[in-house]
C-alpha cells in the first residue's frame, strides 16, 4: 500500500511538475522567512547572550514571563492595547460597512467613480507622512487647529498631543479616514453579487429602500463581515507599531505605551532580548486563542468562520 502511494506521487509530480515547481517558490519564502525564524523564539525561554548564541545560553523557562506578569507595566501595556484595539477595529469595520451599503444605493455611474476614487486615494499615503499631516493640521501654534481656535477664542489651545486622553482618537479616527475607502471595496464586490430579482421583488411589495438595504443588501454581505472580522481578531493584541511610535511622547505615554512600543524599548533601547521575546510571544499566543475561540463562536451561531 505504502509503496502504491509512493508510487501515484511519483506519477504525480512528473505530471504536474511546472505546478509543483511554482508552488515551490511561496513555501521556500515561507519556510525561510516566517518558519525557520520561528526557532528563535527559544529565547524567550533561555538567557539569551549575543556571545553564547541561542543554542548555548542558559534555559531559564518561564522566568521572563513571570517577570513580565508580575510588572507594573503588565496592566498598563496589556490594557492600553485591547483598549486602542478594540475601539479601533469597531470603528474602523463599522464605517466600511455603512460606506459600502451607501454607496451601492447611489445610481450614476461616474459620481460612483469620482466618489471611490477620493475616499480610496488616502489609503496610499504612507504612515509617515500621514503624522506629518496631523501634526502640521493639529499644531496648536501654526497649524489650521491652532489658527482657528486662536482666530474664534482670541487665545492660542493647549497642545491637543500633549493630552493622553486625546491620543487614541487622534490615533482611530484619522486611520479610519485613511483606510474606510480601500476596506469599503470588497464589500462593494460583494454587493455587486446581489441578485436584482430580489430588489425588483421587494419594490413590487411596497419595500422602502431602507428597508431593501437592512433585509437584502445587509444579510448578504454578513458572511463576509464575520470572516473579515475574524481576521482582524488575530491582530487584536498588535496595534500598529510605526504610528503609535510616531504620535508617542512623553506627555502621552500613560495611554500610547503598547506591547508593541514597550517591546521595542526593552529589545532595541536596553538590549533585553529574552523578555522582549517573551512578551512577543506572550502577544501571539493571546492573539491565537482569541481567533480559535472566536472562530468557534461564529461556527455555532452563524455556520461562518474561516475553518
Amino acid at each position: 500500500m505504502f509503496q502504491k502511494k509512493i508510487g501515484n506521487l511519483k506519477k504525480t509530480l512528473k505530471r504536474d511538475w511546472q505546478y509543483w515547481l511554482l508552488l515551490a517558490l511561496p513555501l521556500t519564502y515561507l519556510i525561510i522567512f516566517k518558519y525557520y525564524p520561528m526557532l528563535g523564539a527559544q529565547i524567550a525561554f533561555r538567557d539569551y547572550s549575543v556571545r553564547d548564541g541561542i543554542w548555548g545560553s542558559e534555559w531559564v523557562g518561564l522566568k521572563y514571563f513571570i517577570k513580565f506578569f508580575k510588572s507594573y507595566q503588565f496592566t498598563r501595556v496589556v490594557g492600553n492595547t485591547l483598549i486602542l484595539s478594540l475601539y479601533y477595529q469597531f470603528v474602523s469595520n463599522i464605517f466600511p460597512i455603512i460606506f459600502a451599503l451607501i454607496f451601492n444605493c447611489v445610481e450614476k455611474e461616474r459620481l460612483k467613480k469620482v466618489v471611490q476614487t477620493i475616499v480610496t486615494l488616502p489609503h496610499f499615503i504612507s504612515t509617515v507622512v500621514l503624522v506629518g499631516i496631523l501634526m502640521q493640521i493639529l499644531n496648536s501654534r501654526t497649524g489650521l487647529y491652532g489658527i482657528a481656535m486662536e482666530a474664534i477664542t482670541g487665545e492660542y489651545p493647549s497642545d491637543i498631543f500633549a493630552k493622553a486622553g486625546n491620543f487614541r482618537h487622534i490615533y482611530t479616527w484619522s486611520g479610519v479616514w485613511q483606510n474606510f475607502g480601500w476596506s469599503s471595496i470588497i464589500y462593494i464586490a460583494a454587493l455587486s453579487g446581489v441578485d436584482t430579482n430580489l430588489h425588483e421583488a421587494a419594490q413590487i411589495d411596497g419595500a422602502s429602500r431602507l428597508q431593501r438595504v437592512w433585509h437584502i443588501d445587509l444579510p448578504h454581505i454578513t458572511p463576509t463581515i464575520v470572516i473579515l472580522m475574524l481576521m482582524d481578531l488575530g491582530k487584536i493584541m498588535t496595534v500598529g507599531f510605526e504610528k503609535v511610535f510616531l504620535l508617542q511622547n512623553n506627555l502621552n505615554r500613560s495611554t500610547s505605551e503598547l506591547i508593541s512600543t514597550y517591546v521595542y524599548e526593552i529589545g532595541l533601547v536596553q538590549s533585553n532580548y529574552s523578555y522582549s521575546t517573551a512578551i512577543g510571544l506572550f502577544n501571539s499566543v493571546i492573539n491565537l486563542i482569541l481567533v480559535l475561540t472566536m472562530n468557534a463562536v461564529a461556527r455555532r451561531v452563524s455556520e461562518t468562520s474561516l475553518f
